[in-house]
């Protein structure tokens, strides 16, 4: 019986998304370029999402969009110096700028985690911010 031997783990470490991604673009002056948004920290990274409907969710319904590979959309930002790759971004949060000046409040007697009636509409804004 002959000895196999593995050189390479035949299995990525971290599994990409299997097949074309869904990517928003924007108007470019040679046709539609891929957009790029900041997380929350402040970095470089290109989004995309594995189905229209996530798409639609995160940056509404009228957001146009490209079909790309995960190694096709890091060729196109990498000479941008954008190395990261965000995939159905979910998180979100309320954007950073100077604060609004509004009437007080009354305190919310509410448990912590309860839903709110208020919120923001466009989930995608709290996790990243357009870049441009």
């Amino acid at each position: 019986m002959a000895e196999l031997l593995y050189d390479e783990d035949p299995e990525p470490c971290e599994p990409g998304p299997a097949g074309p991604l869904f990517v928003p673009v924007r108007p470019g002056p040679a046709g539609h370029v891929a957009r790029l948004f900041r997380t929350p920290v402040g970095g470089r990274t290109a989004v995309a999402f594995t189905t229209p409907r996530l798409l639609s969710a995160a940056l509404g319904p009228r957001q146009p969009w490209i079909r790309l590979s995960e190694p096709a959309l890091r060729s196109l930002a990498e000479p941008l110096g954008v190395s990261e790759v965000t995939v159905d971004p979910r998180l979100a949060a309320h954007p950073v700028g100077p604060p609004r000046r509004t009437a007080p409040r009354e305190p919310d007697h509410r448990p912590v985690g309860a839903p709110s009636a208020t919120g923001t509409t466009e989930p995608l804004r709290a996790l990243i911010t357009r870049n441009g």
